[in-house]
């Protein structure tokens, strides 16, 4: 009987100590966040409202100023959960038609991975990974979720003229728990588009305080619609700054942020939790020297000092804003430039909390653990592929591009060379000159990573697009 209590305590007292040592993990991710936005990266003020907690949380953490994703919000949304290139998920572009889309069931997902290894795992807010059986955040790790399947512009089918004679179905708010099949809570309609975000962050800080109370490590995973068109502040906050929805809305999303924190500085996890501040990609924006002609003027995105909108090629659609603040583990003020993707997260946050990287595919993030906890100065990564959609448009190398396409913005005109254009970022941020000459070297050096990736697709072919469940690699 001794041996037998011994043994259950020594149980209780490992499950104790691994709940410790494993920290919470809290990723913002919001929808269309250009680089220039918030205060700590020169938006705020200029944009028309202060960010006093976003630039907070940027003192006490690490700010990258070249965090990068993929250019569309569902490829971006594939690659920060498996640590995979869109590409390879049959993700590569986002889902225009009413078909099969979204990961397939044998994709591991970073929720998968700490689920595995004791987390509660709780997502509130845009998915955009699949909206058919099988294919919701609750088959894919999550235990549970609120928010909505695809994206919110669709918040405005059902005022447009047509679209109730169109025979498509109305867009809902959803709700499930992990084993569940989602259940339908209300229409996605304009009248809810300015609420929803509020009621994200609620469940989010409720979630927290669950878990906290259990004192079971968690992973919050919040994807936010602002400031996915159309902008919609909160009533609280319409009309607040005087300058605007969209100062408007910048107010909502600092406040709603220095919310998130303070919560977790009740509970009294602030030590032992890793809090991730991004987007999804660059901002939304009318294409240089358009003219809009809508009844409400479009409201440009910021992309900061980077050049262009989502949809591109060019940094304003890859260089989002990224703060990670974990106490003691990271210096507080601390900022670099080295490059890095989202890509990363899962393979770091798999080496943190102890989970497990998939072996039988290609993984193609980086562990930036010893990088965050300032253990190296080099990230480790030196580049990446550049994707739109299917097509590879660039290659990203240190501090230069290659653009092998470019699309001046996301409904802008599209162009192909028969001979790369060579960007230096450092010189040229807004990647307007060709410097190919002199610099023939760059490619030399640049292109190796895209032969080692193109040879990597042909030992793990990739995913069709709208491949059904159940999927088994070709051998």
């Amino acid at each position: 009987m001794k041996i037998l209590t011994t043994l259950i305590l020594s149980f209780f007292f490992i499950a104790s100590s691994m709940a410790k040592e494993q920290p919470n993990i809290v990723l913002v991710f919001l929808d269309n966040f250009g680089y220039g936005e918030p205060g700590f990266n020169g938006g705020g003020i200029t944009r028309g409202a202060p960010t006093p907690k976003m630039d907070k949380l940027a003192s006490e953490g690490l700010r990258l100023t070249n965090f990068n994703v993929e250019v569309q919000c569902t490829p971006s949304r594939s690659a920060i959960m498996t640590g995979r290139y869109a590409i390879r998920s049959g993700n590569a572009t986002v889902p225009l038609g009413e078909g099969v889309y979204g990961l397939v069931r044998w994709e591991v997902t970073m929720a998968e991975m700490l689920s595995e290894v004791g987390y509660a795992t709780g997502m509130y807010g845009k998915w955009h990974l699949g909206r058919t059986k099988g294919r919701f955040p609750t088959d894919q790790g999550f235990d549970e979720w609120y928010g909505i399947p695809n994206s919110t512009d669709e918040s405005a089918y059902t005022s447009l003229e047509g679209f109730a004679e169109s025979g498509l179905p109305e867009t809902y708010v959803l709700e499930a728990k992990k084993g569940e099949t989602p259940k339908k809570v209300r229409p996605y309609r304009l009248d809810y588009r300015p609420l929803i975000d509020r009621d994200l962050t609620d469940k989010a800080m409720d979630f927290m305080e669950r878990q906290a109370k259990d004192n079971k490590p968690f992973f919050v995973y919040l994807p936010y619609t602002a400031t996915h068109f159309p902008t919609m502040p909160h009533p609280d906050y319409d009309g607040k700054t005087g300058n605007g929805p969209w100062a408007d809305l910048l107010t909502q999303i600092d406040d709603y942020t220095g919310e998130l924190l303070s919560k977790i500085d009740k509970l009294g996890i602030t030590e032992n939790t890793i809090f991730i501040f991004t987007a999804d990609n660059g901002p939304e924006a009318l294409d240089f020297q358009n003219t809009s002609i809508t009844l409400e003027s479009a409201i440009n995105g910021s992309a900061g000092p980077w050049r262009s909108t989502l949809f591109s090629s060019f940094e304003g659609a890859l260089r989002v804003p990224f703060v990670v603040r974990w106490p003691i583990k990271i210096k507080a003020g601390s900022v670099s430039d080295e490059i890095v993707h989202a890509m990363d997260l899962f393979p770091t946050f798999a080496n943190i909390a102890g989970g497990t990287i998939p072996q039988d595919r290609k993984i193609d993030g980086i562990d930036m653990t010893d990088f965050f906890l300032g253990k190296q100065q080099e990230s480790g990564r030196d580049g990446f592929i550049v994707y739109m959609g299917k097509d590879i448009f660039a290659v990203k190398w240190k501090n230069w591009k290659l653009h092998f396409k470019e699309q001046s913005a996301w409904n802008g005109e599209l162009k192909t060379y028969t001979m790369p254009r060579v960007y230096n970022l450092y010189t040229d941020p807004q990647e307007k000159n060709n410097v190919l000459f002199p610099h023939t070297w760059v490619p030399k050096v640049a292109l190796g990573q895209l032969t080692n990736h193109i040879i990597s697709l042909k030992q793990y072919p990739p995913i069709m697009t709208g491949q059904k469940d159940p999927y088994k690699p070709q051998k």
